[in-house]
């Protein structure tokens, strides 16, 4: 039995793409907790120790081995010492539209001494709160709907990015798009929060998230600005199909878990930082603020010979 799962849970692991996505969007529901499988794969091998099952020993081997090809690289650790260079630090936080405490949040987002701070669920009052805490170190910043960025460095160009998904009324807005003038080249810093999903008896709700996503990604290949960052609750792991319009076409991090939600029991990483023409080195979850979501710090290294001019997608 130990052998028979072992082997099942290496083809789950490994060919995971092959799992339909229908009925319930079974696929990505799986793939929304895929890191997941490390814990069955020690399970497993405990119980070949407790039956002492040579057959079951050597056929854990085979998930370990699909486990460590596919996720073996995010336990590598970061140094967490800034490399120079073309590095930037990102702070990506979905604030929570009831966190009852938005200045400690922001000051907490700005110990993390990022150069730019991504933020979902902005609400008023506490828009006027987070203005203020990080108008000091970020004098730059830009507004769309319920998301902001807070920059170091001037914002140009800034827009609205429509990612509604047609169902959803008028007035929904999450998404926005600004030019960042860092020292080593223009940045063109998406900040997006796709719509939420629902696990139920029918399995996974994603359809508006998974719409969503297409229209982000579109706008992503469509940005002439070479070098792209971008940032949010993406309501989605990186492993997630649900995101392919966006993980075909953006580097995702090579280092660390990063689990952010929910922050009581953190089981995912559903907040992101994506990027083109550029390396996302590490990635980390900040102590727990008033939000239901963790915050995440990434190293952003801009590629020395394509992080200036303009794309042609």
């Amino acid at each position: 039995m130990t052998a028979g799962l072992g082997v099942a849970l290496a083809g789950v692991v490994g060919l995971h793409r092959a799992i339909p996505n229908s009925p319930g969007r079974v696929g990505s529901l799986v793939e929304s907790f895929l890191p997941w499988a490390g814990v069955v794969v020690v399970l497993l091998f405990v119980v070949a120790l407790v039956r002492r099952s040579g057959v079951g020993l050597v056929a854990v081997l085979l998930p370990v081995a699909v486990w460590v090809q596919a996720f073996g690289g995010l336990l590598l650790p970061g140094d967490g010492v800034r490399s120079g260079g073309r590095e930037l630090v990102v702070v990506q936080h979905n604030v929570g539209d009831e966190n009852p405490d938005p200045a400690g949040t922001a000051r907490a987002l700005v110990a993390a001494g990022g150069d730019l701070i991504a933020l979902e669920e902005v609400v008023a009052p506490a828009l006027a709160v987070y203005e203020d805490v990080l108008g000091a170190a970020y004098p730059h910043h830009v507004v769309h709907g319920t998301v902001g960025l807070w920059s170091k460095y001037p914002i140009t160009d800034e827009r609205l990015v429509d990612i509604r998904p047609r169902a959803f009324e008028e007035g929904w807005s999450r998404g926005l798009r600004a030019v960042v003038r860092t020292p080593y080249g223009e940045v063109a810093a998406y900040v997006a929060h796709l719509p939420s999903v629902r696990v139920g008896a029918g399995g996974l709700a994603s359809s508006p998230r998974d719409e969503s996503a297409r229209m982000l990604g579109d706008a992503v290949r469509g940005e002439e600005v070479r070098a792209v960052i971008l940032m949010g609750d993406l309501n989605g792991t990186i492993d997630d199909r649900g995101l392919g319009p966006l993980t075909s076409q953006l580097n995702v991090a090579e280092r660390g878990f990063a689990f952010s939600y929910p922050a009581d029991l953190p089981l995912a990483r559903i907040d992101q930082v994506l990027a083109r023409s550029a390396t996302v080195g590490h990635i980390r979850t900040l102590p727990a603020t008033g939000s239901d979501h963790l915050p995440v710090a990434a190293r952003v290294t801009l590629n020395p010979l394509q992080a200036s001019g303009r794309f042609a997608p």
